[in-house]
C-alpha cells in the first residue's frame, strides 16, 4: 500500500535517549527543558527572534485571533484546510471568503478589498502548500484600512520569502508540526510575531493566562504542548535539511515522470524557496481526476483530495459560490509524498495514470488489453515522454 504521505521518524535510539532523560527527571509537560530548547533551536534553525511552541496549528491559529482581539468579519480563503476557517467560528468571529488565484491557489488580493465593510477586522490568508501569498499587496490593503493580518503558514517549515522566514510577515504567522508535515513534533504548532508585546500575551494564552503561579493576567487556554512532543521534534530537526532535500529531488522527478499528461501544477512564487511540502496536481478534468483516484486505489495508491471541499461551502458558514476556489476543487487531488517514497513508486504511480488517459479504466478482467496497453505504455516510456529512467535525470 502507498498512503499519500507517511510522517519520518528519526532513528528510535536518538528518540530513546530524550525519552530516558524524561522519565530521569519526570518533568513531562508545563513547558519543560525540551519545550524549552526545541523552541531555542528553532528560532536558531529558522532565523527568528520570537516564537511559541504550542499544542497545534489550530490552537496557534484560535491563540493569534485572541490575542489581536479580533471581533466581527474575517476576511480569509475558501481552499485551506477546514481549521483555518473553523478556528474564526470558534473565536465568535464570522468568516467572509473571497475567491483564489487560478494559478497559485492563494487568496486574491484584488477580491479582498471589495469585501471590506464596517465589521472587517482582519485578514487571514493561507499560504497554500507553501506558496507565499501576494504578502505586500495584502499588507497594502492591510495597512489602509486599519486592518490585522494573520497568515495561516501551517505548510511552510523552511520556507523563506525575500531571503527571510515566512514566518516573520503579517501580525502573527502560524504553522503546524502535525505528523503529516514535513517537519513535525507528533502533534504540535508555533505562533510566531515580531512584536514582544504580542508575544508576551501569547504566552499567557497558552498557559491558563497565568503570569507566575498566583497571578492571571489573560484569558487563557491550555496550549502547552509535552516534552514527548519536543523530543521528537528535537530529533527530526536534526534531519530535516535531509528531508527538504529528498522531497525537492522527488517531486521534480514526478513533474519529469508525469510529462505529457494533461495536468498543472501550482504556479511557485519566483522570490520564494519552495519546500515541497506537498506534490498537487490539477486536471484539465474532474472525470479525469476522478478515473485516475479510482486507477491509483485500485493498485492500493492512495490519493487525497486536498482541498475538497471548498470552506465557502460549509455548513456552518454562509454559502458562498466563488468560480474559481469551485473549479480548483473538482480537480485538484495530492499524490503520495514522503521521505520513504521511492522513483520506483512515482514510475508505477505516472504508469497507472498514462493508462487511464490514454485507455480509460482497464481492469485486469480484460487481461489481453491489459497486454497490449502495457506493451504500448512501454513504448511511451522509452520515449521519454512519461517515467524517464533515473540513472540518467539528475535534479
Amino acid at each position: 500500500m502507498i498512503p499519500v504521505t507517511k510522517p519520518y521518524l528519526p532513528p528510535l535510539q536518538e528518540y530513546g535517549e530524550y525519552i530516558n532523560s524524561i522519565w530521569e527527571r519526570q518533568w513531562l509537560t508545563n513547558n519543560g527543558p525540551l519545550v524549552n530548547e526545541l523552541e531555542i533551536k528553532l528560532k536558531r534553525y529558522l532565523d527568528l527572534h520570537h516564537l511559541l511552541y504550542v499544542s497545534s496549528g489550530t490552537i496557534a491559529l484560535q491563540i493569534a485571533i485572541r490575542a489581536l482581539d479580533l471581533k466581527g468579519q474575517v476576511i480569509t480563503t475558501p481552499f485551506s484546510y477546514v481549521a483555518t476557517t473553523s478556528s474564526i467560528v470558534w473565536e465568535g468571529c464570522t468568516p467572509v471568503f473571497a475567491d483564489i488565484e487560478p494559478d497559485t491557489f492563494n487568496i486574491d488580493p484584488t477580491k479582498i478589498e471589495e469585501l471590506i465593510g464596517p465589521q472587517t477586522s482582519a485578514i487571514l490568508a493561507t499560504h497554500v502548500f507553501g506558496n507565499p501569498c501576494n504578502i505586500e499587496v495584502i499588507q497594502n490593503i492591510a495597512d489602509r484600512h486599519g486592518l490585522k493580518v494573520i497568515y495561516d503558514a501551517a505548510h511552510c517549515f523552511g520556507v523563506k520569502y525575500r531571503n527571510k522566514s515566512i514566518f516573520e510577515y503579517g501580525d502573527i504567522s502560524i504553522t503546524s508540526f502535525h505528523a503529516t508535515k514535513l517537519f513535525h513534533t507528533i502533534e504540535g504548532g508555533a505562533v510566531f510575531t515580531r512584536c514582544p508585546e504580542l508575544l508576551k500575551k501569547m504566552a499567557f494564552i497558552r498557559n491558563f493566562g497565568h503570569n507566575g503561579p498566583d497571578d492571571i493576567a489573560e484569558l487563557g487556554i491550555n496550549g502547552k504542548n509535552s516534552e514527548f512532543h519536543a523530543a521528537m521534534g528535537l530529533c527530526n530537526l536534526n534531519h530535516v535539511d535531509e528531508i527538504l532535500a529528498k522531497r525537492k529531488e522527488l517531486s521534480l522527478y514526478y513533474k519529469k515522470a508525469l510529462q505529457g499528461l494533461p495536468v498543472k501544477y501550482q504556479l511557485l512564487h519566483d522570490e520564494s524557496n519552495y519546500n515541497y511540502a506537498y506534490f498537487p496536481v490539477l486536471f484539465n478534468t474532474e472525470a479525469l481526476m476522478h478515473q485516475c483516484i479510482q486507477a491509483l486505489q485500485n493498485e492500493k495508491v492512495y490519493c487525497r483530495r486536498y482541498f475538497y471541499p471548498s470552506l465557502a461551502m460549509l455548513p456552518y458558514v454562509s454559502p458562498t459560490y466563488l468560480p474559481i476556489c469551485e473549479s480548483v476543487v473538482k480537480r485538484i487531488v495530492c499524490l503520495p509524498l514522503y521521505h520513504s517514497f521511492t522513483v520506483s513508486d512515482i514510475e508505477m504511480i505516472a504508469r497507472l495514470m498514462a493508462r487511464v488517459h490514454n485507455y480509460g479504466i482497464v481492469t485486469s478482467a480484460n487481461q489481453e488489453s491489459d497486454v497490449v496497453i502495457e506493451k504500448e505504455i512501454e513504448t511511451i516510456l522509452k520515449g521519454g515522454k512519461i517515467g524517464i529512467p533515473y540513472e540518467s535525470w539528475k535534479p
